[in-house]
C-alpha cells in the first residue's frame, strides 16, 4: 500500500510538472515512476523466490521422508512385513502431502502475480485521471485570472479617461478664474488710488479743523490729548477693576468648586497619619558619673567622638544630660546612636569609639537605603538611580518646622497622584514629581542655594526628565512652571505642609510673621485697621469707605496679597479679606 501511495505522489508531481511546463521536472518524475515500477517488479521477483524456496523446502521434506522410509524399511526387515507395508503407506501419504504443498505454492504465486499486476494497472490509471483533472483545473484558473486582469485593465483605462476629462475641466475653470482675478486686481488698484486721494483730502480737512479747534478752545492738541488720555485712563482703570472683579469672582467661584472637589477627593483618599520625627539633640545619662567617662582623661574621649562623628558635644552643668550640636541631621543621628551604645556597653575609650562609630555609620547607611527603597516601593515608582534612592532615604532624618521631610515627600507623591488621576494625567509621573520635590533638602547643608535649585540640578545630573526637574525647581515659584505637574506639586506641597499639626514653628518666628503681615497691610493708603487671624492664615483689612470704593477694595486686596508673596516666607496660604463698611449713626433725644 505504501508503495502504491509513493507511486501516486510521484505521478501527482509529474502532473504538476507537466502543468507548469517544466520538462526537467517531468523527466525526473518519469524516472521516479520507472524506479517505483522496478521496485514493484523486484517485489514480485522476491515473492517468486519465496515460492521457489517453499518448493525447495518441500523437495527437502520429500527427500528426508524417502530417506526415513528407506531407513525404516531396512530396519523393519527384521521385525515384520507389516511394518514394511505401513512404512510404504506412510511414505505415499507424505509424497501426496508434498505434492499438495507444491501445488498450493504455485497457485499462491500465480495469485500474487495477478494482484500485483492489477494494482499496478489501477494506480497508473488513477494517476492519469488525476493528472488530467488537475490540468483542467489549472487551465480554468488561468482563464479566470486572465479574464479578471483584462477587466481590471478596462476599468483602469476608463478611470484614466475620466480623470483626463476632469483635468481638462479644471484647467478651463482655472483659466476663467485667472481672468476674473486680473479684472478684480485692476479694480482694486483703481479703488486704492481713489482711497489715497480721499485720505489726503481728509487729512487736509482734519488739519484745518484741528487748527480751528485749538483757536476756539485756547488749548494745544498735546494738552487736549493729555487731558483725554487721563480721563480715559481713569475710566479704563475703574472699568478694568469692575471687569477684573467680575472675572475674579466668576473664576474664583468655579475654581473653588473644582479645586474643592479635587482636593477633597485627594484628601479623602489619602488619610495618612502624621508622626513628627525629630532628630535627637539631647542624650539622657543614667548618672552624672557617665559624663566624666564620656569626657575621658584630659578630654580624649569627647575629642574622639567629635572627630569621628563631626558634631559638637556640649557637656555643661545640666544634670544627667549631654547635648549634640550639628547642622547635618545624619551626623547628629550617628552621634546619638554612638553615645547610646557606648553608655549601654560601658566601655568608653578611643578605640571602642571608632569601632562603634564605623558600625553605626554602616547601619545608618543601610537604614537610609531601605528608607529610600520603601518610599519608591510605596508609590510604585521604578527605574530610579541609586543615588536618588539614597538621597530620598536621607530625608528620613531631616525635618522642617518639626515635620519629617521623608513622610512629607511620600504624602506629596500620593496627593499628586490622586489629583493627576482626577484630571486624567500621568499618575506615575505625578507621584514621581511629588516624591522628589524636596530632595534638595538632603543636600542643602552641604551646598549653597535653595533646596529647589539644588534638587533640580541633582536630578538633572542623574537622568531625570525635564518635566520632573522643572516641577522640582518651580514648586516654590522660584522658576516659571512649564507643565501642569509643577502646579500639582505646589498644591500637594501646600496641602501636606498646611495640615493641622503637620508643622510647628518657633514662637518668635510666628509673632514676627504676624507683625510683618499687619505692617504690609497698613502701608497702603486708605487702610484704617488690619487684624491677622487664624494663626496668620487670614488677614482682615478695614478700609475707609470715603477714600476706597468697591472697585479699589478689590485692587487693594490683590496688591496686599502680591506684597506678602514677594516679601514674606510662610507655610501654606494666606487669605486677604478687605472690608469696606459705611455706617450712619444718629441719636434720638
Amino acid at each position: 500500500m505504501s508503495t502504491a501511495l509513493s507511486v501516486f505522489a510521484i505521478v501527482a508531481g509529474l502532473a504538476v510538472g507537466s502543468f507548469t511546463g517544466n520538462k526537467i521536472g517531468r523527466k525526473n518524475c518519469e524516472k521516479e515512476i520507472n524506479a517505483k515500477i522496478g521496485s514493484v517488479q523486484q517485489e514480485t521477483e522476491r515473492i517468486r523466490n519465496e515460492a521457489k524456496e517453499i518448493e525447495q523446502k518441500a523437495k527437502a521434506i520429500l527427500a528426508k521422508a524417502e530417506a526415513d522410509a528407506k531407513h525404516m524399511i531396512e530396519k523393519a526387515k527384521a521385525e515384520a512385513q507389516s511394518l514394511i507395508d505401513s512404512a510404504e503407506a506412510d511414505a505415499k501419504t507424505k509424497q501426496s502431502d508434498a505434492d499438495k504443498l507444491l501445488s498450493d505454492a504455485s497457485a499462491q504465486l500465480a495469485r500474487i502475480e495477478n494482484s500485483a499486476q492489477k494494482m499496478h494497472d489501477a494506480k497508473l490509471q488513477e494517476a492519469e485521471i488525476e493528472i488530467q483533472r488537475k490540468t483542467l483545473e489549472r487551465q480554468n484558473a488561468l482563464d479566470k485570472e486572465e479574464k479578471r486582469r483584462l477587466e481590471g485593465i478596462v476599468q483602469t483605462e476608463s478611470r484614466l479617461v475620466k480623470k483626463e476629462e476632469l483635468l481638462d475641466k479644471r484647467s478651463e475653470t482655472l483659466d476663467t478664474k485667472e481672468n476674473e482675478l486680473k479684472t478684480v486686481e485692476t479694480n482694486i488698484k483703481k479703488a486704492v488710488k481713489q482711497t489715497k486721494k480721499r485720505i489726503k483730502q481728509s487729512e487736509e480737512l482734519l488739519e484745518s479743523a484741528k487748527q480751528k479747534l485749538e483757536e476756539i478752545s485756547g488749548m494745544t492738541s498735546e494738552d487736549a490729548k493729555a487731558m483725554l488720555i487721563e480721563s480715559i485712563t481713569n475710566d479704563a482703570k475703574l472699568e478694568a477693576a469692575k471687569i477684573a472683579r467680575q472675572i475674579e469672582d466668576d473664576a474664583a467661584s468655579e475654581a473653588e468648586k473644582r479645586a474643592k472637589m479635587i482636593l477633597g477627593v485627594a484628601m479623602q483618599r489619602f488619610a495618612g497619619d502624621y508622626v513628627v520625627e525629630r532628630c535627637v539633640r539631647t542624650i539622657n545619662l543614667p548618672s552624672d558619673e557617665v559624663k566624666g567617662r564620656i569626657i575621658g582623661r584630659e578630654g580624649r574621649n569627647i575629642r574622639s567622638i567629635e572627630a569621628a562623628t563631626g558634631v559638637d558635644l556640649i557637656v555643661d552643668d545640666t544634670p544627667e544630660t549631654v547635648v549634640i550640636s550639628a547642622f547635618d541631621p545624619i551626623r547628629r543621628e550617628v552621634a546619638a546612636q554612638t553615645l547610646k551604645r557606648l553608655i549601654a556597653d560601658g566601655r568608653i575609650h578611643p578605640g571602642r569609639i571608632e569601632e562603634t562609630v564605623t558600625k553605626v555609620k554602616q547601619e545608618i547607611d543601610e537604614r537610609i537605603r531601605e528608607a529610600g527603597d520603601q518610599a519608591f516601593f510605596e508609590l510604585g515608582i521604578q527605574n530610579v538611580d541609586p543615588e536618588i534612592i539614597m538621597m530620598i532615604g536621607r530625608l528620613k532624618y531631616r525635618t522642617s518646622y518639626g515635620q519629617n521631610i521623608w513622610r512629607h515627600s511620600i504624602e506629596a507623591g500620593w496627593l499628586c497622584g490622586i489629583m493627576a488621576a482626577e484630571l486624567g494625567l500621568d499618575v506615575k509621573l505625578a507621584r514621581r514629581v511629588g516624591l522628589l520635590h524636596d530632595i534638595g533638602k538632603a543636600m542643602d547643608h552641604e551646598l549653597e542655594g535653595s533646596h529647589a535649585d539644588i534638587g533640580a540640578d541633582f536630578l538633572k545630573k542623574h537622568g531625570e526628565s525635564p518635566v520632573v526637574c522643572n516641577a522640582v525647581a518651580a514648586h516654590h515659584a522660584e522658576v516659571e512652571p512649564e507643565s501642569i505637574y509643577a502646579h500639582l506639586t505646589m498644591a500637594a506641597d501646600a496641602l501636606s505642609g498646611a495640615r493641622p499639626g503637620a508643622r510647628r514653628e518657633i514662637l518668635e518666628t510666628y509673632i514676627k510673621r504676624l507683625e510683618d503681615i499687619e505692617k504690609i497691610s497698613l502701608s497702603f493708603a486708605g487702610v484704617e485697621k488690619c487684624y491677622a487671624i487664624q494663626a496668620g492664615r487670614e488677614i482682615r483689612v478695614l478700609v475707609e469707605p470715603s477714600i476706597i470704593d468697591d472697585e479699589k477694595a478689590s485692587v487693594i486686596s490683590r496688591d496686599i496679597a502680591r506684597r506678602i508673596e514677594q516679601e514674606l516666607t510662610y507655610p501654606g496660604r494666606i487669605k486677604v479679606c478687605v472690608i469696606r463698611e459705611t455706617r450712619a449713626v444718629e441719636t434720638a433725644r
